[in-house]
C-alpha cells in the first residue's frame, strides 16, 4: 500500500463534456483557476487539456496553453504542471470500400508537432500515450506509433520534461518498457494507468491488478478509471502501491445526479486517502518523489498583474 500519495487532477481533457456540465472549464483563465482551485483542494498536479474559447472544442492551439499556463505560473498556489501531447492523434478513416478517405473529423499530425506547446513552455511532465488503439465509433483510431513514440520520449529526455506514460492495455506497457531499455526515459519512469477507455483496459479490480503487475520495478505510477469506477479505483490504486488522478476529464459526477466540480472531485479522493490512512503529497514533495526538474528547488511566489 502506498501511504504517501501525489493526487493529480485531469481538469477539463478533450472530450464532449461540455454539453454536459457548467463546470467543464473552457476559456484559459477558466482552465487555469480550475487548476488552482484543484491544486488549494490537495490536488500535487494538474493535467491539461485546452480548449477553444468559442466552441469549447478541443484544440492544441499553443497561444491558449501559454496562456494557461502563464496564469498558473504567476498565482500564488503551486501546482505541477502536466501538459497532454494527445491532440493531433485522431484518425477517422473512411467507409470499407473507401478506407483512406479520411473524414474531416481526422486531425493527425506527427509527435514533434504534437509537442510544440511542450517543448516551448517546458512543463514539468507531459503525457505520452503509449500507443495507438480503438476509440468507440466505427471507424477511430488513435494513432501513436512506435517511431512516434520513440522521436517523442527523445525529444522529452533532451528538454528535462518527464513524460507520463499514458498506458491503456498491457502491450502499452510492454512498449513502455522498450523505451527504458533503450534509455530514451530518464529513471525513475513515470506510468498513468488508464481504466475504463472502452475497447482498453477495463475498470475491475482484476484488470488493475495484471496491468499493475506488469510495470517495471521502480516506477512511479498513478491512475485513473471514468465515471462511476473514479472513486473506488481512487483507493484500488493506494491499495496496490500507486498515486490517483480524479478531475472532470474522467467523471462529471460527485454522485448520482450530482455533478462536481474539479476541487470537489480532488476533495473527495483526499478524504478517501486520509481515511485510509495515507498522507497527501504536496507539489513540492511530488516533484521530489517523481524526480521532476523542479525538485529541491523552492517554490517561489511570482507577482501577479
Amino acid at each position: 500500500m502506498n501511504r504517501d500519495i501525489a493526487i493529480s487532477c485531469a481538469v477539463t481533457g478533450s472530450g464532449d463534456s461540455v454539453s454536459k456540465s457548467p463546470h467543464v472549464p473552457i476559456t484559459p483563465k477558466q482552465i487555469a483557476d480550475a487548476s488552482i482551485e484543484a491544486a488549494k483542494a490537495g490536488a500535487a498536479i494538474a493535467h491539461i487539456h485546452v480548449r477553444d474559447p468559442e466552441t469549447g472544442a478541443a484544440s492544441r492551439d499553443l497561444e491558449l496553453y501559454r496562456e494557461v499556463v502563464d496564469r498558473i505560473r504567476s498565482a500564488d498556489t503551486d501546482v505541477v504542471i502536466n501538459l497532454t501531447t494527445g491532440m493531433g492523434g485522431d484518425l477517422y478513416l473512411g467507409p470499407d470500400e473507401d478506407p483512406l478517405a479520411f473524414t474531416s473529423d481526422t486531425d493527425l499530425v506527427g509527435q514533434a508537432t504534437r509537442q510544440e506547446h511542450v517543448e516551448e513552455l517546458l512543463p514539468e511532465i507531459c503525457s505520452l500515450d503509449c500507443g495507438s488503439f480503438n476509440y468507440p465509433g466505427g471507424d477511430y483510431v488513435y494513432v501513436s506509433t512506435p517511431n512516434m513514440l520513440e522521436t517523442g520520449a527523445a525529444r522529452l529526455q533532451k528538454i528535462g520534461v518527464k513524460p507520463e506514460l499514458e498506458v491503456f492495455d498491457l502491450g502499452h506497457i510492454a512498449f513502455a518498457k522498450n523505451l527504458l531499455k533503450k534509455g530514451l526515459l530518464d529513471a525513475p519512469p513515470l506510468f498513468q494507468i488508464c481504466l475504463g477507455v472502452k475497447w482498453a483496459a477495463e475498470a475491475t479490480p482484476k484488470a488493475f491488478m495484471a496491468m499493475s503487475d506488469h510495470l517495471p520495478e521502480n516506477c512511479n505510477w498513478s491512475a485513473f478509471a471514468l465515471g462511476a469506477m473514479e472513486m473506488p479505483m481512487v483507493a484500488q490504486s493506494a491499495l496496490l502501491g500507486g498515486n490517483v488522478r480524479v478531475g472532470l476529464e474522467d467523471n462529471l459526477y460527485l454522485e448520482r445526479g450530482k455533478l462536481a466540480t474539479n476541487a470537489q472531485l480532488v476533495e473527495r479522493a483526499r478524504n478517501i486517502l486520509e481515511n485510509m490512512g495515507c498522507v497527501v503529497q504536496s507539489p513540492q514533495e511530488t516533484r521530489n518523489a517523481f524526480s521532476l526538474r523542479g525538485a529541491d528547488k523552492k517554490f517561489e511566489l511570482k507577482a501577479t498583474g
